[in-house]
């Protein structure tokens, strides 16, 4: 998750309460100034009652007129005073009323200002908050991994036919997907292309597959060579069966017959030349049928010699080449490809399916040879071998060359980490992939070599298909050479090479392949949130031999990275083919012009008293 969590979104700020003058700051002000007034008030008071006793007094002669109107007159004098003070003390209380309600009156009016200005700046606050939310809900959480432009070949050593079917599912996807040339050579003696196979027929796409040895006559894969490259790859077949022979010898000696009997001549007419120099001249001929003429064994025997060691090496070259006599017998010219899978049936051995693996290898490389640099990239074309090590290095390194030199992408599959998948993980144009280990001498290794033992996290979804998944592959490739009534929905189907848009293969992935349908029905694990769905795997002897069969392990700038080869994740919702560098789109910027509503956002938690104390329990 390259994007953060946002968190809550802010909290709209709430008015405060409305300030009002208080009335017991009322009473207590009158109360101040009726204890200060009370002496002036008592002294009113008197003076009107004696006032008043004056002028009673007056009509019963008790106290003459004159001192009546002078007593009279006396009390008005002093309450004059008195009562304007009186005054004056209850109009400074009213001042001071009025001034602080104004007082309260102006907060009031500033605390609303200041209100609107912060709910502006939260109605700002929460655009960008939701901005930022929704850039965090959509960003990708499954990203693509892009092999260095600099890697002549990727090595993924290790793995189940499970995890190797995901990985050539999922590359075969990405490369069809942009329009790419797939080849794929399945030494493996099971059916690991069999989900790459469906997903391109659902396309519209028609793979073409060999099934070796019993489509050999059908292959024109190798025919149509040179003759120094045919005696190249028929001379690399022989090495296979006899691993110390002189190949450039058998070249030579190979080249010499084909020369002879020249450029359309067939496997068989070679096979014919070779035992008439390993047989007598005057047993050449006997074993019908023998397409060659008396002539050309002549021919054949001047051109070659007849030495009894030369003779010997033909014969075991016959031997070695008779399995090939058929090959491209009933060949026809055949519609372009985009993808072509090339596999051994496991039922013809290991020897068997070394030498039918060491023709294709080398039949590749001679087209790669003849072919030159793509135009549209190196992975452009791809070339998968499941089963490399079936090879010899010699061809391993021939085939890795001539793909570097054409341009030309190249997945080798080892089953384990032996010394010379070590050699060849130390290269600096090899892109290492550690897969799950058969056994705990490989896994020792490469733990020693990944230095320390690691804590890579894992998904839970990568764990569960993975398993769901394992064993599932079939054992030969029968059902999608003669589909039979295992039709899928009818298509249109297309010859030439075009690429797929990202939502019709997502579609094809899911509705073709069985990766897409457990993806599909496991998708929810994959909406649980960063972290949520992960647990730590540790990357020692016991981790590897314990990988998920579509955990990869694969470098990164800081080390190995955890990466899943389930081809089935191109369909889930927060999948993109962009790299972690190239990394999520950006959020969308903050709207400009007019000022938002000042009441965006979700209100204010209401406060209350009751939390501040809870009561004893009794």
């Amino acid at each position: 998750m390259l994007i953060g969590d946002p968190g809550p979104p802010p909290r709209r700020p709430a008015p405060a309460e409305r300030a009002e003058v208080s009335p017991e700051w009322v009473a207590a002000q009158r109360g101040t100034e009726a204890h200060t007034n009370r002496p002036l008030v008592v002294a009113v008071r008197v003076l009107c009652g004696l006032a008043l006793l004056a002028v009673a007094l007056w009509p019963l002669r008790i106290l003459p007129g004159l001192l009546a109107l002078v007593a009279v007159l006396a009390c008005l004098v002093v309450a004059v005073p008195v009562a304007v003070a009186l005054l004056q003390s209850r109009r400074v209380v009213a001042e001071r009323l009025a001034a602080e309600r104004a007082r309260l009156e102006a907060e009031r009016r500033a605390a609303e200002g200041e209100l609107r200005r912060r709910q502006e700046e939260h109605a700002r606050e929460h655009t960008a908050w939701r901005a930022r939310r929704r850039a965090f809900e959509a960003q990708p959480r499954w990203y693509g991994l892009k092999v260095p432009e600099d890697a002549a070949a990727v090595l993924v050593a290790g793995g189940t036919d499970a995890g190797w079917s995901a990985v050539l599912t999922a590359v075969g996807a990405s490369r069809v997907g942009s329009g790419g040339d797939v080849t794929v050579l399945d030494l493996s003696g099971r059916a690991v292309a069999g989900d790459l196979a469906a997903l391109v027929r659902r396309a519209g796409i028609a793979p073409r597959i060999w099934v070796l040895p019993a489509d050999l006559p059908r292959m024109n894969l190798g025919i149509g060579l040179e003759a120094a490259q045919r005696a190249r790859t028929l001379a690399a077949v022989a090495a296979a069966f006899d691993p110390k022979a002189d190949t450039e010898a058998d070249v030579e000696l190979i080249g010499a017959v084909l020369e002879v009997l020249g450029p359309d001549a067939g496997t068989g007419d070679l096979l014919a030349g070779l035992r008439a120099l390993a047989l007598p001249e005057e047993e050449a001929g006997e074993e019908p049928p023998d397409p060659l003429t008396a002539e050309q064994r002549a021919r054949i025997r001047e051109r070659c010699g007849t030495g009894r060691e030369r003779a010997e090496r033909a014969w075991e070259l016959e031997g070695h080449l008779a399995p090939f006599e058929g090959v491209g017998a009933r060949a026809e010219a055949e519609p372009y490809a985009q993808v072509k899978i090339i596999a051994t049936d496991r039922a013809a051995g290991a020897v068997a399916a070394r030498a039918y693996g060491t023709y294709t290898a080398a039949a590749l490389c001679r087209l790669l040879e003849m072919r030159g640099a793509a135009a549209d990239g190196r992975w452009g074309r791809t070339i998968m071998v499941c089963g490399a090590d079936a090879l010899s290095g010699a061809d391993l390194d021939r085939l890795t060359a001539a793909a570097a030199a054409a341009g030309t992408g190249l997945v080798l599959f080892f089953p384990e980490a032996d010394d010379e998948v070590m050699a060849r993980l130390d290269r600096d144009d090899a892109f290492p992939v550690l897969m799950r280990q058969p056994a705990g001498r490989p896994a020792a290794r490469l733990a020693e070599w990944l230095g320390g033992a690691p804590e890579l996290p894992l998904h839970r979804l990568t764990e569960v298909i993975g398993e769901a998944l394992d064993g599932t592959v079939a054992d030969s490739y029968v059902e999608d050479v003669h589909p039979g009534a295992a039709a899928t929905a009818p298509v249109a189907v297309r010859n030439a090479a075009s690429s797929i848009p990202p939502l019709d293969l997502a579609r094809h992935l899911r509705d073709a392949t069985s990766w897409g349908r457990a993806t599909a029905q496991a998708a929810q694990m994959d909406e649980e949130g960063a972290g949520a769905g992960t647990r730590s795997h540790r990357i020692d002897a016991h981790g590897l031999r314990t990988l998920p069969p579509t955990a990869m392990l694969v470098p990164g700038p800081d080390g190995p990275v955890a990466a899943d080869a389930n081809p089935g994740i191109l369909t889930l919702p927060a999948a993109t083919l962009a790299t972690v560098e190239e990394g999520p789109p950006a959020p969308p910027p903050e709207p400009e012009g007019d000022a938002p509503a000042p009441n965006l956002g979700p209100p204010p938690e209401r406060l209350d008293w009751r939390s501040e104390r809870q009561p004893e329990a009794h």
